[in-house]
């Protein structure tokens, strides 16, 4: 069984998805973009402040059943721009500490954002080196 997750702390958008499903251990958070929750404004014209919100945005959503960024295990990106993975890669690694999520990044149009991420979540145990 899955249960749907909604985080009114979370941005808003009129678009047909759950900020995150619930599926056992697991907690798929739907992709997230570096907006300001409450004002759906892009948080700034850079990789560096759009990848640190997109983070807290999800960071928001997995505090709403408990977990926190380091029970991630997993991560898939998509930066708009092939030049800004460098400067995507240093606020990831900022943000994450390690054992970092396995991860999948790919460029993509995104639009007037920079950047979008998903995770996946594993609610029992955080990550660990062992």
């Amino acid at each position: 069984m899955s249960k749907a997750i909604h985080v009114s702390q979370a941005p808003q958008f009129p678009l047909p998805f759950s900020h995150a499903v619930q599926a056992g251990d697991f907690v798929y958070v739907s992709g997230q973009v570096g907006v300001d929750p409450a004002t759906r404004e892009v948080a700034a014209p850079t990789i560096e402040a759009q990848t640190r919100q997109c983070l807290r945005n999800i960071e928001i959503i997995l505090e709403q059943v408990g977990l926190t960024l380091d029970h991630v295990i997993k991560s898939n990106a998509y930066v708009s721009k092939t030049e800004d993975f460098p400067a995507y890669n240093r606020t990831y690694a900022e943000v994450f500490r390690q054992p970092y999520p396995a991860r999948t990044t790919a460029p993509v149009d995104l639009g007037a954002y920079l950047v979008e991420i998903d995770v996946i979540a594993y609610a029992p145990r955080k990550r660990t080196q062992d």
